[in-house]
């Protein structure tokens, strides 16, 4: 294998591995988004709407900071009784939990 063919499957490599963290995220949000919209006591429509504002902010703002700040501000303002080492843990949980979903599918 040339060097030109390594760097060619590295790069590729590289492309599918970031694809992949972007599902995985991208489903972890929602998963997040639909978590806490029970916690507020959303459902239905008003549960899908709510996960897609979480989505959206975690393309506003890099990290997970962004999606921890909306979700505990909403928490805040509804008078719901979860600590941020809640919200962190359960962010981590349902981030075990896309990876596995994206990989079975």
């Amino acid at each position: 294998m040339s060097f030109t063919d390594r760097e060619r499957d590295f790069e590729a490599r590289y492309i599918h591995d970031q694809e992949l963290r972007f599902r995985i995220e991208a489903r972890r949000n929602k998963l997040l988004g639909l978590w806490a919209a029970e916690k507020l006591g959303l459902s239905g429509d008003e549960a899908q709407r709510y996960a897609q504002e979480v989505i959206a902010v975690a393309f506003q703002t890099p990290a997970d900071d962004g999606i921890f700040q909306k979700i505990r501000a909403d928490f805040d303002a509804a008078n719901v009784d979860q600590s941020d080492h809640q919200i962190n843990r359960v962010m981590t949980e349902l981030l075990a939990d896309a990876e596995k979903q994206v990989h079975d599918e």
